[in-house]
């Protein structure tokens, strides 16, 4: 006999769900009836015994609450949290924090991956006074897109192509203290991965969860690196697509758990392989027009897109930082593995920060090669956009590539700090403490990276590290 009836929804319905909810968020469907909506659902749907409230630290990672559904239905308006746990929120002398529901970010989820009878919905964390908390980048990027849009109908459309790796055994990253090494599943290569081997098998089943969670699948495929692998889909809205990296990095991390696997978004996990970047693709639209198209445009570009890739150029030391936000992250700026390390735009060189890459009316954009997938996908959208729209104006010549991105973290924090228009864009209270807090992880490692993986580079790593690892120093 049977004596539970929790929520399993399959995939094709639950890619319906997903996709519909995602048109209403990009469409600006009212938050107030998006709520009333929500609620009326999860009242009404007996099957489902918890909601998963998730949101994001300073430094990106995702945390998350399961609340109880009728707990959550009763007190939606007054959730809090304890701040002071989270790297980079409160001072523990006022540690409490509240969190608000984004109703126009609620996702079934599949149950054969997170069980069933649940669905997951981001939060917006806040000040005690119900107030936007200053470093919450998610709802930051959020503001700043709808003013956009309200003031000047303009639209930040974005496609992140995130690469990551496949490693054997639980945990691999956290037991890397202890081993000193990771163990590939395959050893294949750049689309050449057999049908039925570990890597494709797993990359095959996080495509389908995260076409059922409706992005919008383009293709598939190994990457370079052997057990490295790569998932693209479509574009959207600029605070939808920073949402789905990490619902991506979510969907891989705990599938990868259920094989027993580790799926792994250190930037360079592994000597002598190329590591993994996060290509994010960017374009501005007004209407039904790209504003970064012309045909007779230099690589198909208009001035104001140039304009906008000049300005991010300008300032690449000063944004290194937050696009690099780990130690591990300046092993992969090495120009021996196709890094894109150099500060200039072109349409066909992979060392450039910016590419150009082919496109049309519908197409156009550009491609900010140099971010990591460990980044703050929120706080480097928000400030690539914020940058190239309002940041210091540049003479052409930058496009040229005169400077190089730092090699090392330390050179990185030295111009986040120095760096009048970071202040501007962040705020000076949020300049410092990120950059207190990549200091901290920078002091644990060796100053100089060397040519070997260190232990302590995988250890402190912000996605790795936590309270009973930070002690181990």
């Amino acid at each position: 006999m049977t004596l539970r009836d929790f929520l399993e929804i399959p995939y094709e319905e639950l890619e319906e769900l997903n996709l519909a909810a995602k048109a209403q968020r990009v469409g600006r469907t009212p938050l107030d009836k998006l709520q009333e909506e929500r609620m009326r659902y999860l009242n009404d749907e007996k099957r489902i015994k918890a909601v998963t409230v998730c949101f994001t630290d300073l430094e990106g990672r995702l945390h998350m609450l399961d609340y109880d559904k009728k707990f959550l239905l009763k007190s939606a308006d007054n959730l809090t949290f304890d701040g002071s746990s989270i790297r980079g929120f409160s001072q523990q002398s006022e540690s409490d924090l509240r969190l608000g529901i984004d109703w126009g970010a609620f996702y079934w989820l599949p149950a054969d991956i997170f069980g069933p009878g649940k669905v997951l919905v981001f939060g917006q964390v806040l000040e005690r006074d119900g107030s936007a908390y200053p470093a919450d980048f998610r709802s930051r990027l959020q503001a700043y897109t709808a003013e956009l849009f309200a003031k000047q109908g303009i639209v930040c459309n974005v496609a992140n192509e995130i690469e990551g790796f496949l490693f054997k055994g639980r945990n691999a990253e956290q037991h890397y203290r202890d081993t000193g090494h990771f163990e590939f599943v395959s050893t294949g290569g750049y689309y050449n991965s057999l049908p039925g081997d570990p890597l494709r098998l797993f990359i095959d089943a996080a495509a389908e969860a995260q076409r059922a969670m409706g992005f919008a699948n383009e293709k598939d495929h190994p990457e370079v690196a052997p057990s490295q692998f790569e998932m693209n889909y479509s574009y959207t809205e600029a605070s939808v697509a920073a949402d789905q990296v990490l619902l991506y990095k979510l969907i891989c991390r705990q599938l990868a758990y259920k094989l027993d696997l580790t799926a792994s978004f250190l930037p360079k996990p592994v000597t002598g392989v190329n590591g993994s970047g996060m290509h994010t693709n960017m374009s501005l639209a007004k209407g039904d027009t790209n504003l970064f198209y012309d045909a007779n445009g230099e690589e198909g570009l208009s001035e104001y897109g140039w304009s906008y890739v000049d300005r991010i150029l300008t300032s690449g030391l000063d944004l290194c930082l937050l696009l690099n936000s780990s130690v591990n992250s300046y092993r992969r700026l090495d120009p021996h593995y196709e890094a894109p390390n150099q500060i200039k735009a072109s349409a066909i060189d992979r060392g450039s920060m910016v590419r150009i890459p082919l496109g049309n009316a519908r197409s156009a954009r550009i491609e900010v090669r140099s971010i990591a997938p460990d980044a703050n996908p929120h706080m480097a959208i928000y400030s690539i956009l914020k940058v190239g729209l309002e940041g210091p104006k540049a003479d052409t010549s930058v496009r040229k590539g005169a400077k190089v991105l730092p090699d090392n973290i330390y050179d990185a924090i030295e111009a986040f700090q120095a760096s009048e228009i970071i202040a501007s864009v962040l705020g000076e209270e949020i300049q410092a403490k990120y950059a207190e807090l990549k200091i901290a992880s920078a002091d644990r490692c060796p100053h100089r990276l060397g040519t070997l993986i260190k232990r302590s580079e995988v250890q402190f790593h912000h996605e790795v590290t936590n309270q009973f690892l930070w002690s181990k120093f």
